[in-house]
């Protein structure tokens, strides 16, 4: 689903070992609450972008507990914060058609945020 923080098994050599998987195993250390400290001092990444995983973390917990009584305001925090309909879905444990269901009934519309790609660049 693009960000899945369920590894079998967590191995701290893999945090510290940069590699295209690390994203996820970042991401499985953080639901196995690791801190934001332990991971930085395996593998050396910004606390700042750590805390911003974190926070997609946190918000999956908060999403997982919730179950499939998803109220209006965090199903509306869900699509602000980027997770989609499969996402969310996977996460409450229901189908990606029930969550598209919902949010259409409740008048959530998903958006796409653009991304100025010349931000800081001297335009002539």
């Amino acid at each position: 689903n693009g960000f899945d923080p369920y590894v079998s098994k967590l191995r701290e050599e893999e945090l510290a070992q940069p590699t295209d998987k690390r994203t996820f195993v970042l991401a499985a250390a953080l639901k196995q609450n690791y801190t934001i400290e332990r991971i930085y001092d395996l593998t050396k990444i910004d606390p700042w972008f750590l805390n911003k995983m974190k926070n997609i973390i946190d918000f999956l917990n908060l999403l997982e507990a919730e179950g499939n009584n998803l109220p209006y305001e965090i199903l509306l925090k869900a699509k602000q914060l980027g997770f989609s309909d499969k996402q969310i879905a996977s996460a409450i444990k229901s189908t990606e058609l029930a969550v598209r269901q919902l949010r259409e009934d409740t008048d959530i519309t998903p958006f796409v945020k653009q991304i100025d790609t010349v931000a800081g660049k001297k335009r002539i």
